[in-house]
């Protein structure tokens, strides 16, 4: 069995690959996320993971690395984490406002045939208009800091949502399809392990 590395301390993504059975080791990247978009948002978020994965292939010798980046989109602005409680309190009620696109770029690595490989996906994300007392009580309940556009749709926050138009997976942090098809082309097949 190849070593597999998770280039991301997400707790979600963590979730997401254990879900598909495999076991992997996680080795967090410390590269500054860039939220510039210079063409077109799925280029950064590419960008993103594949600076994710050299950094940390860099500190091994062997093994497939995973790296994914993950943005909410409203309009032409780049919604991140937010910065603290009032701030995730004001991106809430944005995303509440309007539909949203979010979208994951991965980057796989094989360090031992020196390949690598891109993914993007995007999803739409339709939410229930909140007020402020929904946001509050919410925020009592979880955590928004450490997701992206302060709700977490695996969680609680599923309850604000209407619909989406895409891959559920993609908006919790990990499309599992693509990734899947990545990883069958570097030899790991999700249903040999």
């Amino acid at each position: 069995m190849r070593r597999i590395i998770l280039a991301s301390g997400s707790k979600a993504r963590e979730r997401l690959l254990k879900q598909i059975g495999l076991k992997f080791q996680v080795a967090v990247s410390h590269v500054r996320e860039s939220r510039y978009i210079k063409t077109r948002c799925s280029d950064l978020v590419v960008s993103n993971a594949l600076r994710k994965s050299r950094d940390v292939a860099e500190k091994f010798g062997s093994g497939i690395v995973i790296g994914a980046d993950t943005v909410v989109l409203v309009g032409d602005k780049i919604i991140g984490k937010p910065k603290d409680k009032k701030d995730a309190f004001r991106i809430l009620r944005l995303l509440s406002r309007r539909p949203q696109w979010v979208y994951t770029g991965l980057a796989v690595i094989d360090i031992d045939n020196d390949e690598t490989f891109t993914a993007c996906d995007k999803t739409k994300v339709y939410m229930q208009r909140l007020d402020d007392r929904q946001i509050r009580n919410y925020f009592r309940k979880v955590s928004p800091l450490d997701k992206a556009g302060a709700f977490d749709i695996q969680g609680l926050g599923s309850i604000f949502i209407d619909r989406i138009e895409g891959c559920f997976y993609n908006v919790v942090g990990l499309p599992l399809s693509k990734l899947a098809v990545i990883l069958k082309r570097v030899d790991i097949d999700i249903f040999n392990l």
